[in-house]
């Protein structure tokens, strides 16, 4: 064996080590800032989606004391303005929320309810009242229901003409 042509396994080991080592001292904590860019980015990340959590909360919040609110000042609109907000009031405190405006019209209540959760309040607004009534048919159609005798087949759209019929939904059986 040539001495120029093949290196002792120790030497050859050793020189690639040390090419090595020259290389990784560029890289030297390159690993450190990566990671405590990732720790920053998720934490970020973590926390906008907590403050959307806490203005969804708000919202629902906000939304159910209206909607509570409301109700029981329509429930006293009849004994007036002042009695029906009162109420209103009273049940959105109970809910954790204030009532921001309160307006009564006949038996309609108007209600808007504001909860305030960390940085975040929003305001709501509802409406109760009675259900609108339903519409009279007039024209044609009204005229034959109204000529319809009382012992002939019922007149078309009464209650009378339509048959109670149990009807399955799904599979079940």
């Amino acid at each position: 064996m040539r001495a120029g042509r093949w290196r002792v396994p120790g030497e050859w080991l050793r020189e690639l080590c040390g090419r090595y080592r020259r290389c990784g001292r560029r890289d030297r904590g390159l690993a450190t800032v990566w990671a405590a860019v990732a720790t920053v980015t998720l934490c970020t990340v973590f926390a906008v989606v907590l403050a959307l959590g806490q203005v969804v909360v708000a919202r629902h919040r906000a939304g159910g004391a209206a909607d509570l609110a409301a109700l029981a000042a329509a429930d006293r609109a009849l004994d007036g303005a002042a009695e029906a907000c009162r109420a209103a009031r009273q049940v959105a405190g109970a809910q954790g929320a204030e009532v921001v405006r309160c307006a009564v019209q006949g038996e309609i209540a108007d209600v808007a309810a504001r909860v305030r959760v960390g940085p975040y309040a929003p305001e709501v607004r509802s409406r109760a009242g009675p259900p609108v009534a339903p519409p009279v048919a007039t024209g044609p159609s009204a005229a034959q229901a109204a000529q319809a005798a009382p012992g002939s087949p019922a007149a078309p759209g009464s209650p009378e003409g339509h048959e109670a019929r149990e009807v399955r939904i799904g599979g079940a059986r």
